[in-house]
């Protein structure tokens, strides 16, 4: 019995000591004062290459406190499982870093924060650059500091990868999509009869559907940085940062770096790369293939990476992507928000680039020539916007040009994808390719609760899927692509039945309002199918509603959100802005976001103007080559395994391949 009892007293203790850096952590994933950054539980891809970041903290103050003295002696050894370890700079064959002193502060809880009574840690630390783990099997690394006190980490390199079985990727990303927005898409655009679809959506018919958690490495909910790190390098890291573990240094730039999937494929076959999206091209989807920096709003130097590629430490050298489509024209134009002041449709056109600003000069740009393509400021406009209520495109200020005229002939995420295809077929058609498309104004709607507009942009995706996989069959090169959906996260939205709009609009109160939900019987069937003379209409076999202001709407919404009213009609008049800032981050109910409906009262903190990412598991649907490799519930991380599988990525040694090492089949690289 006492036995037991020092047992529990020890877990609770344990459990105390982790519940206690809940909201604010001195350093993810460094429960102890030593860090080792890849941090414990880290899978490699066999030659992928990393930075190694070693921390040991000294706290001044607070619970932790130690003296505040750094140990600068500290050592670090890895080795192979079972085997003897050797010193981190003998093992790597590298000259023994330095070390490097700062300081930094962290609240422990919400008590000192509201106090204004934070920690102070101090800091010795060392950083190994662009190492390379190549030998399948597990490793321990150790960081010994304070007397002998140790943080290990187990350090797993997968089977080798090195025989590739597609020539071609193409990774589609319905930011924040999650199953039950495509449950809702399909029903506002696709008919039913009894209860039985007759079209189906292009990501139905994919023959693998698996699932994948996206939680990062020191939270549950993820945010578009480091879960976007994850489907890229295979490793977790925390919410904000690209391509990197988040180290405590002042610089966002000197975080441990993580070799990307296009950085690897560039550099392993000299393949072809694409980057579309409909959000600002420096946004974090986009950002984190060739981004390393531990704060995404870095954008300007996020837009240099594209070009450039790192140029701070010796890290991949990258010359920049075959095709970069996308807004955010405000870092490309030369002032204080780009990179350094500089012109950046310059650089790129110095660079060899053809630079093309709008949907005519899209289509009419020749495929063998690398192509920028931003076509407004900020992000694109919405497909709602664009082909329904294109009076929204007026009176913006967002021509990409710098002229503050209108972006009135933007390009879809269709005409970017098709277009990004025909270039990177025409200028890599032997050696293959990886095309990122991102579909990102799902998540920027759904944060806004612009239900309409997101179902919209994720009807767009799936017309971009078909059109794509036409183009592919075109082109001869559908067998030889791997296509893969997925998003890089969730929200938590559901439909729950119907409303009469127009029965809640004539209602005085907001609780008479809520009697114009209908639910299970009473849900009736989508009368977004349901044409009428004002109708929508589409070519044949585009699968749009063809009524977007129906009188029975969807009774949907999601589990986190601000003050805010609802009517559950489309906003005509452009996106919703559903809550007001009436004082310093206090946002209240925005009345003419929706005039006759009714107050919803907020489930976040007051400081939320919009709602929230989800802890929810997202789907992954494969065609093609290596599919079978896609089925199944799996971490994120998984996603760049399974791709790098599929490419022959996986590296025994560090040779480079000349040539794209195919010659006209895939194998290995040689």
């Amino acid at each position: 019995m006492v036995a037991f009892k020092l047992v529990t007293l020890a877990a609770v203790a344990s459990l105390a000591s982790v519940t206690s850096a809940q909201t604010f952590q001195r350093l993810g994933a460094c429960p102890k004062l030593g860090c080792i950054f890849p941090p414990d539980q880290v899978d490699f891809l066999a030659g992928q290459y990393f930075d190694i970041r070693l921390e040991v903290h000294a706290p001044v103050n607070g619970s932790e406190a130690n003296g505040g003295v750094p140990d600068q002696n500290f050592t670090f050894t890895v080795g192979k499982k079972g085997a003897r370890q050797q010193p981190a700079a003998a093992f790597f064959k590298l000259s023994e870093p330095r070390v490097e002193r700062w300081n930094f502060t962290w609240f422990e809880d919400l008590f000192a924060e509201d106090a204004g009574t934070p920690s102070l840690v101090q800091v010795a630390a060392k950083a190994y650059r662009r190492v390379a783990l190549y030998e399948p099997g597990e490793y321990t690394a150790t960081l010994t500091y304070y007397n002998g006190s140790k943080t290990e980490a187990t350090w797993l390199v997968r089977e080798l990868a090195e025989v590739r079985k597609t020539k071609n990727v193409l990774l589609f990303i319905g930011d924040g999509m999650t199953t039950s927005m495509i449950t809702a898409a399909r029903l506002i655009g696709h008919k039913s009869v009894n209860g039985k679809y007759v079209s189906r959506m292009a990501m139905d018919k994919f023959p693998i559907l698996g699932h994948q958690m996206t939680h990062s490495l020191d939270s549950f909910i993820t945010d578009s940085a480091n879960s976007a790190t994850s489907l890229y390098t295979g490793k977790k890291t925390t919410v904000n940062a690209l391509g990197v573990y988040a180290d405590s240094s002042r610089s966002p730039a000197d975080d441990p770096k993580i070799e990307s999937i296009v950085e690897i494929f560039r550099r392993i076959w000299t393949g072809g790369v694409g980057i579309v999206s409909t959000a600002f091209i420096a946004d974090a989807t986009p950002a984190a293939l060739t981004a390393h920096t531990r704060l995404r709003a870095q954008y300007g130097a996020v837009v240099d990476s594209y070009l450039n590629g790192i140029t701070n430490y010796t890290w991949t050298n990258w010359t920049g992507p075959d095709v970069l489509f996308g807004g955010g024209a405000e870092q490309f134009l030369p002032s204080s928000r780009s990179f350094q002041g500089k012109d950046y449709y310059a650089e790129f056109a110095r660079a060899g680039y053809s630079v093309v600003q709008n949907n005519t000069a899209l289509s009419r740009t020749p495929t063998d020539r690398k192509t920028l393509g931003i076509f407004s400021v900020s992000n694109m406009a919405k497909w709602l916007d664009r082909n329904v209520y294109p009076q929204n495109l007026r009176n913006q200020s967002n021509s990409p040009d710098g002229s503050r005229g209108d972006a009135l002939d933007q390009p879809g995420l269709k005409e970017m994808t098709v277009k990004a295809i025909e270039i990177l077929d025409a200028r890599s058609r032997d050696k293959g390719w990886f095309l990122m498309s991102e579909a990102a104004n799902i998540d920027k709607q759904m944060h806004v609760l612009d239900y309409d507009r997101a179902l919209g942009e994720l009807l767009e995706l799936d017309d971009t899927i078909k059109a794509s996989m036409a183009k592919l069959q075109e082109l001869g090169t559908m067998k030889e692509t791997l296509i893969l959906v997925t998003a890089d996260h969730g929200h938590g939205f559901d439909v729950m039945g119907s409303v009469d709009t127009r029965y809640l609009a004539e209602q005085e109160t907001d609780r008479e309002k809520r009697s114009a939900v209908g639910i299970y019987e009473q849900s009736g069937l989508s009368q977004y199918t349901v044409a009428t003379n004002a109708s929508v209409l589409y070519s044949e076999g585009v699968n749009f509603p063809a009524n977007w202001d129906p009188r029975y709407t969807l009774y949907s919404g999601t589990s986190a959100f601000p003050d805010h009213r609802e009517d559950y009609q489309v906003n005509k008049d452009g996106p919703r802005v559903p809550a007001i800032n009436q004082t310093r981050n206090d946002y209240t109910v925005n009345y003419v976001d929706a005039p006759t409906g009714y107050v919803i009262n907020g489930s976040l903190p007051v400081s939320a103007d919009q709602g929230v990412h989800s802890l929810t598991d997202v789907p992954v649907f494969a065609m093609g080559p290596c599919q079978e490799l896609f089925g199944g519930v799996y971490d994120s991380t998984d996603i760049f395994f399974g791709i790098a599988n599929c490419l022959g990525l996986g590296r025994s040694s560090n040779m480079t391949v000349k040539g794209n090492g195919m010659g006209n089949a895939y194998g290995k690289a040689g």
